[in-house]
């Protein structure tokens, strides 16, 4: 049983627990966005550093050896374009113009530009909608960010439940994981939050169709919310575990689509709950326990990207009115 940890307290010990955990480069770049949400951007040019230090020749930053994602070291774009202004230092300037030259030009993709998530395969995941879109839209490519989402929903959304599938195989041409993996729905939504926070510059028309779009996943979403305020690890698997990262990541879409004012005041109030309801579930060293765990994703544990958006889910509580 955890012990609920609230409070600026609290969500130190979240924090510190997050930067003891090791990192792959996704979880690397929603730390420093962490980080950067929080006002630590001290913190968030130190995790930008250490991305740059790990940047793939390809491009891909935060790479811990190894990695077969295509897109997540994109996560830490963010971070690096932050610590380029305000250091100065030519290094992260060039690290993340690196990093989008990789996006633009040498990931592997479908015909229609559709970024794969993996190398050597053709497969689409509901995850590279983070990883991609808000860097992109950050960057100058409203137009490409909204294609990428595009690409993803044609692929993975299903209008009849309003969920996400999982991934998508181009090269079979059909769903490989059809579940509606509750995590897979937060990172589109949390993406599409972002994404229309950190950038103003949207073609006519746009930021309307991507709202509305976060809007309809999360109402798909929240129809599968138990009595306790949390989820299933499938949103609409009763058999599957309990999972809380999908309520901080709905929660911080949620509110930051209220604070931005794409989202009526009315789901402010379901926010907070759910970051109440994630909170009981911080424990005395400042894990996030009931998530979808590292490193398999698998079976209930613990996790950085967990830890994260913890932290962004409060951060944006602040942010209301």
């Amino acid at each position: 049983m955890s012990t609920p940890v609230n409070g600026s307290g609290g969500t130190d010990r979240v924090l510190t627990a997050l930067l003891a955990m090791q990192r792959q480069s996704w979880e690397q770049g929603v730390a420093a966005q962490a980080a950067l949400d929080l006002g630590r951007h001290d913190l968030a040019v130190l995790l930008a550093d250490a991305a740059v230090t790990r940047q793939h020749r390809d491009g891909r930053l935060g790479d811990a050896g190894g990695e077969t994602g295509v897109v997540n070291g994109a996560a830490c774009g963010e971070a690096v374009r932050h610590a380029a202004a305000v250091t100065g230092e030519r290094r992260f300037a060039v690290a993340l113009e690196a990093q989008l030259r990789w996006l633009l030009v040498g990931a592997p993709r479908a015909g229609d530009g559709t970024l794969y998530h993996l190398l050597g395969g053709r497969e689409v995941w509901a995850d590279t909608v983070y990883m991609v879109v808000p860097l992109l839209a950050l960057t100058g490519h409203p137009r490409l960010a909204v294609e990428q989402v595009r690409g993803h929903r044609v692929r993975l959304h299903e209008p009849e439940s309003g969920l996400y599938a999982a991934r998508w195989d181009d090269e079979r041409g059909r769903l490989t994981h059809p579940q509606h993996w509750g995590t897979g729905n937060g990172w589109v939504v949390a993406a599409i939050a972002r994404a229309l926070r950190l950038s103003a510059q949207w073609p006519p028309d746009v930021r309307d169709e991507l709202a509305g779009h976060a809007r309809e996943v999360i109402d798909a979403c929240l129809a599968y919310r138990g009595e306790d305020g949390l989820f299933r690890d499938v949103l609409d698997d009763p058999a599957t575990f309990r999972e809380a990262n999908v309520a901080q990541m709905l929660a911080y879409a949620m509110l930051t689509g209220v604070a931005d004012g794409w989202l009526p005041p009315s789901y402010a109030d379901t926010g907070r709950d759910l970051v109440a309801a994630a909170d009981r579930l911080v424990d005395e060293r400042g894990l996030v326990t009931e998530v979808c765990g590292a490193p398999e994703f698998s079976a209930p544990g613990t996790s950085g990207e967990a830890q994260a958006f913890h932290l962004m889910a409060h951060a944006a509580l602040r942010r209301l009115p």
